[in-house]
């Protein structure tokens, strides 16, 4: 595999500008004199629109700035990759990032693509989900799956550490899970049970399904909010997790809602229905157990028509714990049991009153009770 130095970042086919790795195994980014122009800035605390290369000061993403890692695949991808390369008789340890995102290429979460573009398989129509979670149990127990290629190509670099593929049904484009080895071989119910409580509980989702399956109860879809259809076809949409915004290790606890509810009210230039629906989210994450609430499972949407960044949809809520036994962002400093108080404290430092954050718990806290018992009084 020809090793790349450089690669041009793309939105929309534009370029937005050069990615390079330096002698520090840093990658400096520097714009496009067209983008300067008529672009706008992909990252507003770490890449503000100016004409001069940028240097990462963090060394959480392998030398990348925060927007740059969103591309890359996390643990299933990264796992898939490795058997990949591994089958095609190459050491997976001497790929730069550089060489990572080139893999991604086009294929990306998000709106930014990878010039120019290393791929390995062509293209197979298998939609058998059954199939395909099975070959995801071989790859997840052993070294081995005769289905990697279309594995990589449908979900190599899908963020997350669940087996999934990424696939387009009825021209829709849909994320699909399967089991990893610590889940129920159930989980893509309770995750669609989890997603229609939230939608109940006023969280914005992305529609959800439940597919069929002949040796489980179903695998758990999400209609992706980074593809947007119009007359024209299928748009890409530009995204940014909150660890990618706050350049911020998201494997590590290093997070506050406090900080999250005061992002969104700086990112979304404070719309009061995104605030809103943050501290919706947080309640939910509290009461229905969710865990792993980590900085990579908040996303904000650029819209490039409005120049504006929006709350995406949720995403990720499913009963989760951590090894450490606590919610990975902390509410009010509290991450081991926190409850109304600390609920409370968050919502009214961002000026939402305290009358509502009152509603809002009593009812999110009423309405996980009701539909997800089942899972929180096993």
């Amino acid at each position: 595999m020809k090793q790349n130095k450089a690669l041009q970042v793309l939105f929309d086919n534009r370029v937005v500008g050069t990615l390079a790795l330096a002698a520090n195994h840093k990658v400096v980014f520097q714009y496009d004199d067209s983008w300067l122009e008529q672009g706008f800035s992909i990252s507003p605390f770490s890449l503000p629109l100016e004409n001069q290369v940028f240097v990462p000061t963090k060394d959480y993403f392998d030398g990348l700035f925060g927007v740059f890692a969103d591309s890359l695949p996390d643990h299933w991808g990264r796992l898939l990759l490795k058997r990949l390369l591994l089958a095609h008789e190459q050491n997976p340890d001497k790929l730069t990032v550089i060489d990572r995102l080139a893999i991604v290429g086009k294929s990306g979460m998000g709106a930014l693509t990878y010039y120019p573009e290393q791929s390995f398989s062509e293209e197979n129509d298998n939609t058998d989900l059954d199939e395909l979670a099975f070959q995801c149990q071989k790859i997840l127990h052993t070294e081995y799956s005769d289905k990697l290629d279309e594995l990589y190509r449908l979900g190599g670099t899908s963020g997350g550490a669940r087996p999934k593929i990424m696939t387009t049904i009825n021209d829709e484009d849909w994320i699909i899970k399967f089991s990893a080895h610590v889940d129920g071989e159930n989980a893509g119910k309770m995750e669609y049970d989890y997603s229609c409580c939230a939608r109940k509980c006023g969280i914005t989702m992305s529609e959800t399904k439940l597919f069929p399956s002949e040796v489980c109860e179903g695998y758990f879809g999400i209609k992706r909010f980074d593809r947007i259809s119009d007359i024209s076809g299928t748009k890409r949409v530009h995204m940014l997790t909150a660890a990618a915004l706050l350049e911020l290790d998201f494997e590590q606890p290093s997070l506050d809602y406090h900080s999250l509810m005061k992002l969104t009210k700086i990112i979304t230039r404070d719309n009061k229905d995104d605030v809103e629906n943050m501290f919706r989210r947080m309640c939910f994450n509290v009461f229905a157990h969710n865990r792993d609430d980590h900085s990579k499972n908040f996303t904000y949407l650029y819209d490039e028509s409005a120049d504006s960044w929006r709350l995406s949809p949720a995403y990720d809520l499913t009963y989760s714990n951590t090894y450490y036994g606590e919610h990975t962002t902390t509410v009010d400093g509290n991450g081991r049991n926190p409850g109304k108080k600390e609920l409370l404290a968050v919502g009214t430092m961002a000026g939402i009153k305290k009358e509502l954050c009152m509603d809002i718990i009593t009812e999110i806290k009423s309405c996980v009770n009701e539909m997800l018992g089942m899972y929180l009084n096993r």
